[in-house]
């Protein structure tokens, strides 16, 4: 089951079911919102799947001109931004650690074999031996980061910003976790949807401390939100456009088979915090990759787009990079 957000012809969020045979969105009748859509679930006691199904349908609209016309938004918010924590987990992928292990391996240059494996590796390391526990207790822990709250994210199709002080800003293709915790404190999983992480990577192979610095950036996530148990095996293409033609394209692999980290641990490792548990909040959680433009030396230019085309998972997400200077200057932080 694939849903998403969008405007309607009236200006108003509707909460739509996509039909990928037709390419049309069915809106249901009298949901703004899949926030709003998730608490009515929890008052009747039902899944969302179920309330779904059951939902009546009064419109149709066609899938690819939402798309283009800037009107499906991102497919989670919360009412009030500040109560969406935006957060990611890396290194959990088969393959990561080699990307970030050649950014990082200045850093142990001289050291004896055991001494001079990077943190980065040491952590890998740690997800490969103990990221998947089958005896219901915790694996090991993930690396974890903060990237903000639910103002940092942008819909499909609108721009990724780059602050004007960024030395880069690099797409990361990734699986993102979408939860609401309910009113008992239980994190409930809505589903999962495609994602730019979309960070500072010049920044962070400056010095690995400067890894949370180069978080500190917007994401984009969606289009759809996929309701439903996921393929453990997902594969798609990370491209980049620049001027309409492809200067760089690779295959990247997510899903459960593909990472060495099982999602429970992962989603253990975020939730287990009690900040993380506060009722009503919604997270989306970011799973990780292993593959970035950065790595095969591509620099990004102001007006490249970014297209993460996971295909069992609906329309791709594509979104253009610009740079933005809010004029924030060192001493503009004034007494009261």
């Amino acid at each position: 089951m694939r849903l998403i957000q969008f405007i309607d012809n009236t200006r108003t969020p509707r909460v739509g079911e996509v039909d990928a045979r037709s390419a049309t969105v069915e809106a249901l009748r009298g949901d703004e919102s899949i926030y709003a859509l998730a608490q009515k679930a929890l008052a009747s006691g039902l899944t969302l799947a179920t309330l779904i199904g059951e939902s009546p349908r009064e419109a149709t609209f066609d899938y690819a001109q939402l798309l283009a016309d800037g009107r499906v938004l991102t497919p989670l918010q919360h009412p009030d931004p500040a109560h969406c924590l935006v957060t990611g987990t890396g290194l959990t992928h088969t393959g990561s650690a080699a990307t970030r292990d050649a950014m990082h391996q200045h850093e142990a240059k001289h050291q004896a074999e055991e001494e001079a494996l990077t943190d980065s590796m040491r952590v890998f390391r740690w997800g490969v031996e103990g990221g998947r526990p089958e005896d219901g207790h915790p694996g090991a822990q993930p690396e974890w980061f903060y990237k903000g709250n639910g103002h940092m994210v942008v819909a499909p199709g609108a721009p990724l910003s780059s602050p004007g002080f960024a030395l880069d800003g690099g797409e990361e293709p990734e699986l993102v976790g979408l939860y609401m915790v309910d009113e008992t404190g239980t994190p409930r999983r809505l589903g999962f949807a495609i994602g730019n992480e979309f960070s500072d990577h010049v920044i962070e192979r400056q010095n690995y401390l400067y890894l949370a610095h180069s978080k500190l950036r917007q994401c984009a996530v969606g289009p759809e939100l996929w309701i439903g148990a996921l393929p453990d095996d997902l594969r798609g293409s990370s491209r980049i456009r620049r001027q309409g033609k492809i200067i760089w394209e690779k295959p990247f692999l997510t899903g459960e088979a593909n990472m060495c980290h099982s999602l429970d641990n992962l989603e253990y490792h975020h939730f287990k915090y009690a900040a993380h548990r506060h009722p009503g909040d919604v997270h989306l959680h970011f799973m990780g990759t292993a593959t970035l433009s950065f790595a095969d030396g591509i620099r990004v230019e102001p007006g490249d787009e970014f297209e993460i085309d996971l295909p069992a998972m609906g329309a791709p997400l594509r979104n253009t990079l610009q740079v933005v200077d809010d004029g924030f200057s060192i001493g503009d932080v004034q007494s009261l």
